[in-house]
């Protein structure tokens, strides 16, 4: 038994179905061209990056620790190998070591924050183009394969293996698009997470020291 206005709504959802094939593909060219970019920013980023190395680090804990007033703190900060946006944080810090001791440490964790919140913004992108690469993919693959099995009905070869030919690019497509934009967010993710513990422990050493003044 066939309910009234299912054939039209049917039909609807066919005509629909076909009509998203070409904004699919468009997506896909788009998503691919972004996800190469994002690999060669990736690489670029990787051999002009000069994160603080580990001596570093404890040299410039020791000249904090050593310092007899802010503006010497300042001064070692400003001096040493940190990244600018660090820098300006643990300046802030310092800037304000007028505050209450509760309030600077809240103040601190807010600066720290929001760097982490604007570090987790670089990578949004590619953390979308992960899931959605694949899922524009699938659906570049169904899509024509309905026009494709109704040919094949109708002795229409060709029409098939065009259709095929379109499910499986797109997939390759999608998978692609994923798969660079995985690896562009992992290794992100772990060069960012080291700069925000570095910043942590240089800004615990600075309200650990501005507490003695």
């Amino acid at each position: 038994m066939i309910i009234v206005g299912t054939e039209i709504l049917t039909t609807f959802i066919h005509i629909v179905s076909e009509s998203l094939l070409t904004p699919v593909v468009v997506l896909l060219v788009l998503f691919l061209i972004i996800s190469i970019l994002a690999i060669g920013g990736l690489v670029n980023e990787k051999f002009t990056r000069k994160p603080m190395r580990k001596r570093e680090l404890e040299s410039l804990l020791n000249d904090i620790n050593n310092s007899t007033s802010p503006d010497e703190i300042k001064s070692h900060v400003e001096s040493s190998t940190l990244f600018k946006d660090q820098k300006d944080i643990i300046s802030n810090i310092v800037d304000n070591h007028n505050l209450e001791p509760e309030a600077r440490k809240s103040y601190a964790s807010k600066l720290v924050e929001d760097e982490q919140m604007a570090l987790l913004k670089k990578t949004n992108l590619t953390d979308i183009l992960v899931r959605v690469g694949p899922v524009l993919g699938l659906l570049g693959t169904l899509i024509p394969l309905g026009p494709g099995l109704s040919a094949l009905g109708s002795g229409q070869i060709a029409t098939l293996a065009e259709a095929l030919t379109i499910a499986f690019d797109t997939t390759v497509v999608g998978l692609t698009i994923s798969s660079l934009c995985y690896v562009v967010s992992k290794y992100k993710k772990q060069w960012y997470e080291t700069d925000l513990t570095t910043t942590e422990t240089v800004a615990e050493s600075v309200l650990e020291k501005l507490g003695e003044y």
